[in-house]
């Protein structure tokens, strides 16, 4: 069971080495948010998570979310972290603030069908190219972003995410690939501005959020180790 104090103090705790890694990089402290990845959390304790002072909860499947939301209705912010069937797009889109993994031109179309209004979204990217792995690899990103651009002006691409290749080196083999991800975000900001606004980065989990932060992440996600020390019983 997740103790409420235990997991305020874990959040406290997190909350200090993301904004000491901001400071480091040059931010302010509170510029880095924190998203509770809810997937190590069943639907029956999310009521934890708001005793906690959760702000917002990243959720990989649309079930868990729903699951939630109807135990604590408003209590809870969502966003989208896993990868987004088409199908369920429908369903996802009036429920979350933010999609993390817009990863591909159908999905966009489908996103935009089901828009009312302007949906703003972060674009995946597969940063180390990897097969098994969802997102747009870098070299197509400038070619997503135009199609994107042309077919569906009501969305808005407002950062990227990505999730590097596990590394067993440590916190610090992420730190090219985040690096990576933050200078193609500059590069499009530059080109885009203000048709897309792409102030947000997704990046940094459990393992190398610090670095993630450091790097120059606006949203760190994470859950195990939180949830790891937050445990009784």
């Amino acid at each position: 069971m997740i103790d409420p104090d235990r997991l305020r103090d874990a959040l406290a705790e997190a909350r200090e080495r993301v904004d000491e890694a901001a400071l480091r990089s040059g931010r302010p402290a509170g510029s880095v948010q924190i998203v509770m990845a809810g997937k190590y959390v069943p639907a029956d304790q999310a009521p934890a998570l708001v005793a906690a002072g959760v702000g917002v909860v990243g959720e990989n499947r649309l079930q868990d979310l729903l699951a939630k939301r109807a135990v604590v209705g408003d209590g809870l912010v969502f966003d989208f972290i896993g990868h987004l069937q088409r199908r369920k797009a429908r369903d996802v889109l009036p429920v979350v603030r933010l999609i993390h993994t817009l990863d591909s031109e159908a999905l966009a179309a489908e996103i935009a069908r089901r828009a009312e209004g302007p949906v703003r979204l972060l674009v995946e990217i597969n940063v180390a190219d990897e097969p098994t792995k969802h997102g747009i690899p870098p070299s197509d990103l400038d070619a997503f972003v135009d199609l994107v651009s042309e077919r569906h002006p009501e969305l808005v691409i407002g950062g990227l995410m990505t999730l590097p290749p596990h590394q067993a080196a440590g916190p610090e083999g992420s730190r090219a690939h985040f690096a990576r991800v933050r200078d193609l975000a500059e590069r499009l900001r530059d080109r885009w501005s203000p048709r897309h606004d792409l102030a947000d980065l997704s990046m940094g989990t459990t393992q190398d959020f610090v670095v993630a932060a450091e790097e120059g992440a606006s949203m760190v996600r994470i859950g195990r180790g939180l949830i790891e020390r937050s445990q009784v019983g």
